[in-house]
């Protein structure tokens, strides 16, 4: 828990506290205090006590230990020190399981390191005892569907689901907003209707996700009706869904449907942050609604919420298409200010 809260200092004083009060410290309470230093990014004594615990026959490194650092190293895009990681696991006749793969697959994908992950999709496949799962599918889809690459994601699915791997709610996630983003909407309908058809229910993500392709070619009364229809299955919407909703009238022009979403937020117990009034900002300033935009920054004070280089960067660029060059001077000298400060 005290890693999770990036408190490693602290879980390293109850370690020592346990070793005190005459608790026997095994490998998993190293793996925990490893773990804590890892997802701090602090590295030099994460791998300090990778190499005690090698050097103690009581509480040698296994598996989940290795994986959890090689996850950490992952995070931050440590590449090098994961091939030497999976090697020392190697000489120490720790093989990966699941978990490993699917976070080494996972974070290629990412990174679009698409070479690296299917190299290790194929060892995992050697692996007798590692079995691909629907977590190995579905970072597969996200890797190739997310950089556009709609063929690759379809054979993967495909090959996947001719093994015996079922998809979840996740997969058919990944799927819509693949085809969402590459205006596949023909596709992307009929994945609706198959969840649909073998009752599938839709989460918030999936609402999202249908709602802002939608929004954004410019199908207000899908959206709406999508919008509507959340709410009818008692699904909350949040900052997403109001982003989507905001930026699909602004491309439209719906200066009077903004005010609806206002009007909304104002009526619910949604926490709204920085993404959602940038999103505002932005509205405003494409329709030229100056006065509405320039309203964003009181309506953030309200709120407590703090304006950031974006907020003034989209403005700047509003005011300067708008020529109103002299509220862009005015609004460039606040972020310069505001960048002095950082």
């Amino acid at each position: 828990m005290l890693g999770k809260c990036k408190q490693p200092e602290k879980a390293h004083s109850l370690f020592h506290m346990m070793i005190d009060e005459g608790c026997a410290v095994n490998t998993e309470a190293y793996t925990a205090l490893l773990s804590a230093y890892g997802r701090s990014g602090i590295f030099d004594k994460a791998f300090s006590l990778l190499e005690e615990m090698k050097n103690t026959p009581s509480c040698r490194p296994d598996v989940f230990t290795y994986s959890i650092l090689i996850k950490s190293c992952l995070q931050v895009y440590k590449f090098d020190e994961v091939q030497a990681l999976l090697t020392d696991m190697a000489s120490e006749g720790i093989k990966p399981n699941t978990i490993t793969y699917n976070t080494l697959i996972d974070a290629y994908g990412k990174a679009k390191r698409f070479a690296e992950m299917e190299s290790t999709l194929v060892q995992m496949l050697r692996q007798r005892e590692c079995k691909p799962d629907v977590w190995t599918m579905n970072s597969a889809l996200r890797a190739f569907g997310g950089s556009g690459q709609i063929g690759l994601m379809e054979k993967c699915y495909e090959k996947f689901q001719s093994s015996g791997i079922d998809p979840n709610i996740k997969t058919f996630n990944i799927l819509l907003d693949s085809y969402g983003k590459t205006g596949n909407y023909e596709k992307m309908s009929a994945v609706m209707e198959y969840m649909q058809k073998y009752h599938f229910k839709w989460t918030l993500v999936t609402y999202n996700i249908i709602i802002d392709a939608f929004g954004r070619v410019g199908d207000l009364k899908q959206t709406e009706f999508l919008f509507r229809l959340m709410q009818s299955e008692r699904i909350k919407p949040n900052c997403i869904t109001l982003c989507s909703l905001v930026r699909a009238y602004g491309q439209a022009g719906k200066a009077e449907k903004i005010g609806g979403v206002l009007r909304f937020i104002e009526n619910s117990d949604v926490t709204l942050d920085t993404v959602f009034f940038n999103c505002l900002v932005d509205a405003y300033g494409i329709m030229g609604c100056f006065t509405e935009m320039k309203g964003v920054l009181e309506m953030m004070e309200r709120k407590g919420c703090k304006p950031d280089k974006v907020t003034y960067r989209t403005m700047i660029k509003a005011y300067s298409l708008g020529g109103m060059s002299s509220h862009a001077k005015e609004i460039q000298n606040v972020l310069a200010s505001l960048e002095k400060i950082s």
